[in-house]
């Protein structure tokens, strides 16, 4: 069986003073890391972006609104198409804000891919060789 599930969207990147513009976004999950979904953002062959979600958040975004903190997400309706909005906060910039990306996500899609992943390794299924990862942790010190 396959332990690793790869998608690539065409999202949009809420741009300021722009609007909306296309990215791609490159989602990956591998079931040796069962909790992450890895998103790769990219245009025009440069890579603008790589962040690493909880995949319970994900799929829990698509319902309603999560995360405090670096990410946010949420539902959102536009026309007659449903979206994930997704909300990335990177570094403090030198006027003291923070770096700020807003990306809109075909809802459909994203749950698509969440669901090829669940096929892998079900919710609640996951599983964390702890013991192996001590040892790494503790080898390395």
């Amino acid at each position: 069986m396959n332990s690793f599930v790869h998608k690539t969207l065409v999202v949009e990147l809420l741009a300021p003073g722009t609007g909306r513009c296309p990215v791609l976004a490159h989602l990956g999950y591998d079931a040796d890391d069962p909790f992450a979904v890895t998103a790769v953002f990219a245009h025009d062959g440069r890579v603008l972006a790589c962040w690493r979600l909880d995949r319970e958040m994900l799929s829990d975004g698509l319902v309603g609104p999560v995360g405090a903190g670096d990410v946010r997400l949420r539902p959102s309706t536009t026309g007659l198409w449903q979206e994930l909005r997704l909300e990335f906060f990177g570094d403090v910039r030198p006027d003291g804000g923070r770096h700020h990306a807003v990306v809109f996500a075909w809802a459909d899609a994203v749950a698509a891919f969440l669901r090829e992943t669940h096929r892998i390794v079900p919710p609640g299924a996951e599983r964390v060789p702890v013991d192996a990862l001590l040892e790494e942790i503790l080898s390395t010190g």
